[in-house]
């Protein structure tokens, strides 16, 4: 059964830092892809960042590039999204997603609050 684990999410003043990481377990498996999306409200879902897993390649989304770092541990199978430079308009439910060759499976999904 796939398990993935978030962790990382909190309460941060603007300009502050926080460090999200997700963590896959749970029989055996290939991942293709790891990321996030989030959700904040008012607004619709948007992919933030993801990485795919045999070489590291990144994506980010326009309004986070410069700020936010996504990487990944292949013996932990697990990805760390760095956020810096943290923005009020990056408030919201952040929730980490892979693809792996059994399909796509979501995290529980972590609060992060950016107060101004």
């Amino acid at each position: 059964q796939v398990q993935l684990v978030e962790s990382g999410g909190g309460l941060v003043q603007a300009g502050g830092s926080l460090r999200l990481s997700c963590a896959c377990s749970g029989g055996t498996f290939s991942v293709y892809h790891m990321g996030w999306f989030r959700r904040a409200p008012g607004k619709e879902r948007e992919l933030v960042a993801a990485i795919t897993w045999t070489d590291g390649k990144p994506y980010y989304v326009d309004s986070v590039k410069g700020r936010f770092t996504i990487s990944r541990d292949n013996d932990k199978n697990t990805a760390y999204l760095q956020m810096n430079s943290l923005k009020p308009e990056d408030t919201a439910v952040y929730l980490c997603y892979v693809d792996h060759n059994h399909g796509r499976y979501w995290g529980q999904g972590t609060q992060v609050t950016v107060s101004s």
